[in-house]
């Protein structure tokens, strides 16, 4: 009974543990390039896997569709023909594991202006107000072998995240 009992308590620690990672929420991404916000993105946790959806495009109208992206990616979540998916409500992002709290591993990210698929890892840095003013998302793409870039995306609010749509 014991054995159970701390099997409970356990798990419940766990799932409220994975349920409030600071990766969850509202982000603009931000080209390292050009410093300009590109997209509201949601990040979600699914059964203990980590999501990332686009809400809002900067500089693209609504109802644009991936038609740059391949008919199918290797363990895309959702069926169906890619390359005729809206980008907005479409997880670009799946398939990230926890390795710790704020650093999540071993998934894929998409990049529906090409079509190009890298390996992701996302890591939250919160705010500090030296190198971090804001809460902050490590979002890294990588070929392989440590290769690839980093953007940093910043925290946001649905609504912003939601209406980026050009006028």
């Amino acid at each position: 009974m014991k054995k159970f009992f701390v099997l409970i308590i356990l798990f419940a620690f766990t799932a409220s543990f994975l349920a409030a990672d600071s990766v969850v929420g509202y982000w603009l991404s931000i080209d390292e390039k050009t410093n300009k916000v590109t997209a509201g993105w949601q990040i979600y946790l699914e059964n203990n896997v980590l999501f990332g959806r686009i809400l809002s495009l900067a500089d693209e109208p609504r109802g644009t569709i991936a038609d740059r992206c391949r008919e199918s990616y290797n363990g895309f979540p959702v069926r169906g023909r890619v390359n005729t998916m809206p980008v907005a409500g479409t997880p670009w992002i799946f398939g990230l594991t926890m390795h710790r709290p704020g650093d999540w591993r071993g998934g894929s990210i998409i990049n529906p202006e090409d079509g190009r698929m890298y390996n992701c890892r996302i890591i939250f840095h919160a705010a500090d107000g030296r190198r971090y003013q804001k809460d902050t998302l490590e979002m890294r793409g990588e070929i392989g072998l440590g290769i690839g870039r980093s953007q940093f995306w910043q925290k946001t609010d649905e609504a912003t995240a939601s209406n980026l749509w050009p006028n």
